[in-house]
């Protein structure tokens, strides 16, 4: 019991910069707490005595603002951060090195007894606010995004953002160097830019987007190479002009879409404030 309180302080100190001491960490870390209760709590509801098991879990709650279940299993060296409004399900499973910010919630979307709540293997991280509802593994590695409405399964390593939770790519999975560049050529072109993402901020819409920038690349190609032809053959039919791009029109279009994103979508598993 003692090796284990150790390891919890010290994951504290691993994951908080502002932690300073070890005093400091016993005495104002309710996110510590709330862990240390349902412990408590857990080992008494294991051995039927229920009744005791919530009461003990009701007294965190108070304590801590932080609802723990004592029927949920939780690993080693799990780190609440902040923790305010953390509510965590009776059938909800996390494994270790697992870091919660405050607002989440492990629920379920049913009444059925049997398991109905999210297991969040080795390594998981979820931002403030996040939601992660149902009976459903979330790999070990992987992030969920602020504010998040995840209700699927995620892959190990994968982040999940938006509403739904929509996975997003890693670096491995982006496009090469030149293609990118062909893309950011014909988006230039258009006068229009995939709200302004950049490879530190992958995300679904703007992989469509490309992928229809590389379209539009091939085609325009194509075109070129008609209209050369047609040239050598004495037609002036690519003489004629193309309809103009209102610049002006796409910078609405981009003011639109940026109002409508969530924090979640513009954010990377954001962790809580005062850092």
């Amino acid at each position: 019991m003692i090796k284990r309180m150790k390891e919890d302080i010290a994951s504290v100190f691993h994951r908080d910069p502002a932690a300073r001491s070890t005093l400091e960490v016993l005495f104002c870390y309710p996110g510590l707490h709330a862990i240390w209760l349902h412990r408590l709590a857990h080992w008494l509801w294991q051995r039927n005595a229920r009744l005791v098991a919530r009461m003990v879990s009701n007294f965190a709650r108070w304590a801590t603002g932080i609802e723990i279940h004592p029927g949920a299993r939780l690993g080693r060296r799990f780190f609440i951060d902040h923790g305010m409004g953390v509510v965590i399900g009776e059938t909800a499973e996390i494994g270790d090195d697992v870091t919660l910010y405050q607002g989440v919630t492990l629920g379920g979307t049913s009444w059925d007894k049997g398991k109905r709540h999210p297991t969040l293997e080795d390594g998981v991280v979820v931002g403030a606010g996040a939601k992660v509802l149902g009976p459903f593994i979330v790999g070990a590695g992987a992030k969920i995004g602020s504010n998040a409405v995840v209700t699927k399964a995620v892959p190990p390593g994968a982040t999940a953002v938006g509403i739904p939770g929509r996975i997003i790519l890693k670096e491995a999975d982006r496009s090469a160097d030149d293609q990118c560049a062909k893309r950011q050529a014909m988006a230039e072109k258009l006068g229009f830019d995939a709200y302004g993402v950049t490879r530190d901020m992958p995300d679904p819409v703007a992989r469509a987007i490309g992928q229809m920038l590389d379209h539009l690349h091939a085609v325009d190609g194509r075109l070129e190479g008609m209209c050369s032809a047609l040239s050598e053959l004495g037609s002036d039919y690519c003489a004629k002009d193309l309809p103009a791009l209102d610049a002006d029109d796409f910078e609405l279009l981009k003011t639109d879409v940026a109002a409508t994103k969530t924090p979640a979508e513009s954010t990377d598993a954001d962790q809580g404030a005062g850092r």
